[in-house]
């Protein structure tokens, strides 16, 4: 298999993103390009009307001092990208991850990046859409229709976009409607069963205002098979509507109103256990035919559950940009309203044991945001943007976490586990009850079917930036660039948590208990060898000691203990963050073919919360709930929130443009102060601030065109990360799963050292009707620990590969691979479900291949 990689990446040459081209001949990357008139009637689908736009100027490649990977429309479609996660198979900076279901993924930029899983943690990396803010991962979710580019902006861009792009930006540009008639129609085939119809419509409906209609539909069979209930998961089935008016009365005024619609309803997404604790036994003791795991081979794509995983999400919206030109000055507004409805529910114990009988979240997102900004466009030396940006969004989420039936005796079986035979749950249960004075009051109550956990959360968020850019030109060729943004962002949240876990509420240092522990303690001694009046005085002595409580082995049992509610006496539950972030940059342009820039720039997240049934109080904040008496039983210490992020960047950069090639070489010192972690603990999450985490960078990017219709490009990414400062981190520990270890002057885990994407585009012209496009691309990237303290490791090497025929008359017809060569990784790794010493995975996707039919009017 590797002698096949090498030779297949060999003869294909270097394979990579195919960007802007001139009209009639290939060209390199960067060539320059014009903005698109108001009124011009182009197909701006074409590669020939790429700009970047994502700085809130529209600017060529060349003329653009920012790290920024534009992937066009034409390149989506060639290399079969369906959705953002495929997007990382062309820039290497950009990782993007799927985790526990449809609903979370990830986005990481020069491995800087999070937010997925915990609905209050706002991403670091902000993704856009044609100018409006999707705060959440559900919300970022979309088959991309009707695109015309994605642009990656890598590095801190908090000075135009506020709060939430401390790691970088994706922006994505969809085409607005036609004043002339056109259209397009698609249809895929795929193995898995997968069926993809895409089809959009754009037209004028008078003189000044056009529409456009266009939808999509894609489902496939789960590439996975789950034994345990004879069906396949990790399927796909979503569909989604767009809809576009665009009022041009003049050439100085136009209004575009979008309205989407996106719906997702499959069985995602699948687990390997690809580590097998000293529970596994017990648990296949409990399911049918005695097999609940296969730990063994993380990439049979066979999983085991005993309910399917659901994922039924609904996300809408509308936006309104208005645009106006006032000679020198243009003015912009964009008003949007967006919805995210949610409901998962998932068989997190991943066997098909009925361990977990539902772990379900139902989700609901509002957001408002509006932006206004004036850009000028003087003559002279000086130009600005002036803005302002504000942000509402409100999530109300419900969770309920319960036990299923064979939950009971696998409790009961760890207990006799961890005391050697001694304890077991019936035992306890009357020995609770009688102390108390109610013999039966504990009776077939430990791990009871159906109990567990009803949790509610509330989280407001307001916020508003104002910022401000000014480019003063030294010279003709010498540009200064200032900016400055002030953020402003409030939360309050609120929780409500209830457990009805009865052994969870159990207080195990509960004064009516010592006789028990007395004589526990006793029985221990007199096992030990210590003579009975030594023991007696010894269990004594000790009944009362919390710390020698000999019960204390069985907390790791309470999974599902009560929470203490916010706001309370101590802690109010909100947060108020306020920051200043800065850009100054010198950009030269040397030539008409080569530009240089060096950046410094700062970068803001604010506040993130953990709605979890993890959010606890501080160590001092618990302290202080304990003198005051307002504790709830087995309350420990936690994080409710982890503070604002500040990050920062200094690099330099150089672009050339030249009739045959082209490149782009950014080097950059990286870092985030107080990076906001979010670790999986196996039950909830653990939020917390890394002191400092840097990284040194090298970025590379080219093409060239060595004769017309042959074009090679390549990507390369180096990155050497480091925790400066990470005293309070989380690690993976083999016997007890995620625990606390000082991760300071270590390698962040997940972040490859290189990042490789080369690809190229060869076009035949057959004849004068039809012509023949061969495309490919390969990723690459260097061997990392997937997390923290764990031993497993990835390395990504995948092929995708298209053959394109095109007739004259509109129609295409493409056969595709995405994956070609059959890479096999776990993305993630986390600690499995209440089973102490496992460890649970994602693995890659296989081999997927299919045919498109296409047709242009």
């Amino acid at each position: 298999m590797k002698k096949f990689e090498l030779l297949a990446a060999s003869a294909i040459a270097m394979l990579a993103v195919t960007p802007a081209y001139a009209k009639n001949a290939p060209a390199p990357a960067n060539a320059p390009v014009q903005a698109e008139a108001p009124a011009q009637e182009v197909d701006d689908t074409e590669d020939s009307d790429i700009v970047v736009t994502a700085s809130k100027r529209e600017t060529t490649l060349l003329d653009t001092p920012i790290a920024v990977s534009v992937v066009s429309g034409s390149t989506i479609q060639e290399a079969q990208i369906r959705d953002l996660i495929d997007l990382q198979s062309v820039v290497p900076s950009l990782r993007v991850s799927q985790l526990q279901s449809s609903a979370n993924t990830n986005f990481i930029i020069r491995g800087f990046g999070n937010g997925a899983n915990n609905a209050g943690i706002e991403p670091s990396v902000g993704v856009f859409i044609d100018g409006v803010y999707r705060s959440r991962s559900a919300a970022q979710i979309a088959d991309l229709p009707n695109l015309k580019r994605v642009e990656v902006l890598r590095g801190p861009q908090s000075t135009l976009f506020g709060k939430n792009a401390s790691a970088g930006i994706i922006s994505i540009v969809t085409s607005e409607p036609s004043f002339t008639t056109r259209g397009s129609a698609e249809l895929t085939y795929g193995n898995y069963n997968a069926f993809i119809a895409k089809g959009d419509i754009s037209g004028p409906i008078t003189d000044t205002l056009a529409y456009s209609v266009a939808g999509n539909y894609n489902r496939r069979d789960g590439y996975v098979f789950d034994a345990g209930l004879g069906i396949d998961s990790s399927t796909r089935n979503r569909y989604g509507f767009r809809a576009q008016l665009l009022f041009q009365p003049s050439a100085d005024l136009k209004f575009r109103l979008i309205a989407d619609y996106d719906r997702i309803s499959e069985n995602c997404c699948a687990i390997a256990n690809i580590v097998a604790g000293p529970t596994t036994p017990i648990i296949n003791s409990l399911a049918a035919g005695g097999r609940a795991i296969d730990p063994a081979r993380p990439f049979s794509y066979v999983t085991f559950s005993n309910f399917p995983s659901s994922n039924d999400i609904t996300n809408y919206g509308f936006s309104l940009q208005g645009d106006y030109s006032l000679g020198n000055l243009d003015l912009t507004s964009i008003s949007a309203y967006r919805k995210v409805r949610s409901f998962t529910n998932q068989d997190s114990d991943f066997t098909s044991a009925d361990l977990i009988g539902n772990n379900s979240q139902g989700l609901l997102i509002d957001t408002f945001t509006q932006e206004l900004r004036l850009t000028s466009n003087f003559d002279g030396p000086l130009n600005f943007i002036l803005g302002g940006f504000y942000f509402n969004e409100k999530i109300n989420q419900n969770n309920a976490f319960t036990y299923g039936q064979s939950f009971r005796p696998y409790g009961d079986a760890l207990i006799r586990a961890g005391t050697g035979g001694a304890l077991n749950a019936a035992l306890l249960e009357g020995t609770f009850g009688a102390l108390e004075g109610a013999p039966t009051r504990y009776l077939n109550t430990f791990f009871r079917r159906g109990d567990g956990l009803n949790e509610r959360y509330r989280l407001t968020d307001e916020s508003f930036s104002v910022f401000a850019t000014v480019d003063y030109k030294i010279t003709d060729r010498v540009t200064l660039t200032g900016g400055i943004n002030y953020t402003d962002d409030r939360k309050r949240f609120a929780t409500n948590v209830a457990s009805n876990d009865v052994f969870s509420n159990i207080n195990f240092n509960d004064p009516r208990y010592a006789p028990f522990r007395n004589q526990l303690i006793l029985g221990g001694l007199l096992a030990q060898g210590v003579p009975l009046a030594q023991a007696q005085a010894g269990a004594l002595a000790n009944q009362n000691n919390p710390a020698a409580n000999p019960l204390n082995g069985l907390r790791g049992l309470q999974f599902l203990p009560p929470g203490q509610n916010v706001p309370n006496a101590v802690e109010p539950g909100r947060t108020g963050d306020t920051n200043l972030s800065y850009t100054g940059r010198l950009s030269w342009k040397a030539t008409d073919n080569l530009s240089l820039y060096v950046t410094y720039a700062s970068g803001f997240k604010a506040s993130s919360i953990n709605l979890s049934r993890d959010s606890r109080p501080t160590v001092a904040d618990l302290a202080r709930l304990q003198t005051a008496g307002l504790a709830v039983v087995n309350l420990t210490s936690g994080s409710r929130f982890a503070g604002p992020e500040q990050s920062e960047v200094y690099e330099g950069g150089i672009k050339g443009q030249f009739r045959k090639a082209a490149f782009n070489i950014a080097v950059f010192k990286q870092n985030i102060r107080g990076f906001q972690g979010n670790i999986f603990t196996g039950t909830g999450f653990i939020l917390n601030n890394a002191g400092q985490q840097s990284t040194f960078g090298v970025e590379f990017d080219g093409s060239v065109t060595p004769v017309k219709n042959l074009s090679f490009n390549a990507a390369v990414t180096y990155l050497d990360p480091i925790f400066d400062s990470f005293v309070n981190g989380s690690t993976f520990n083999a016997t007890f799963g995620v625990v606390a270890g000082n991760l300071t002057g270590r390698r962040p885990a997940g972040i490859p050292e290189f990042a490789i994407s080369v690809g190229s585009s060869y076009t035949h012209e057959v004849s004068d009707n039809f012509k023949l496009t061969l495309r490919g691309d390969y990723q690459y990237e260097t061997p990392v620990l997937i997390s923290e303290g764990a031993t497993f490791t990835r390395e990504v090497q995948s092929l995708n590969m298209s053959l394109t025929g095109q007739f004259s008359n509109g129609i295409e017809i493409s056969a595709w691979g995405r994956n070609m060569t059959n890479a096999q990784y776990l993305t993630t790794i986390f600690p499995s479900v209440a089973q102490a010493g496992s460890l649970s995975g994602y693995p890659s996707q296989p081999v997927t291949y299919g045919g498109t039919v296409r047709i242009k009017f």
